[in-house]
């Protein structure tokens, strides 16, 4: 099970009531790792604000993390619920790197090399072949 869901959350959802600020929180306690690598991909963009994106690509640290992050990033539900509370579109490559793409920027060339085949086979590296 990828999300530990307190009862309260599971009631509610059984209810037909979903939140999202309730359901952000619980993939911020059940995924940390995610949280924070994508939060770490959202606040380099807020750092660099001439950039169409900011991103994290320092690839995690067990197979523990990873996991967290790819399932994050693989269910539409935690993608787009961690896109919409930090404002961003996410990108994702070889299995470590994020990038956290403004909205405005998803219509520029940059994303959509980013996005490419093309972007992804520049972006393999031999090490990274089973992550």
């Amino acid at each position: 099970m990828s999300l530990d869901v307190p009862t309260a959350v599971l009631d509610d959802a059984r209810r037909g009531e979903m939140d999202d600020a309730a359901f952000v929180g619980v993939v911020r306690d059940s995924l940390p790792y995610a949280w924070q690598v994508v939060s770490a991909a959202a606040a380099d963009g807020d750092a660099r604000p001439d950039a169409p994106f900011g991103e994290h690509e320092v690839p995690p640290p067990s197979e523990a993390e990873r996991g967290q992050l790819l399932r994050a990033l693989a269910s539409n539900a935690i993608r787009g619920a961690l896109e919409r509370h930090f404002g961003v579109v996410l990108a994702f490559q070889n299995c470590h790197r994020v990038a956290a793409f403004r909205p405005a920027a998803v219509d520029s060339e940059i994303y959509r090399e980013f996005v490419s085949p093309r972007g992804q086979v520049l972006n393999q590296t031999p090490e990274l072949r089973d992550c």
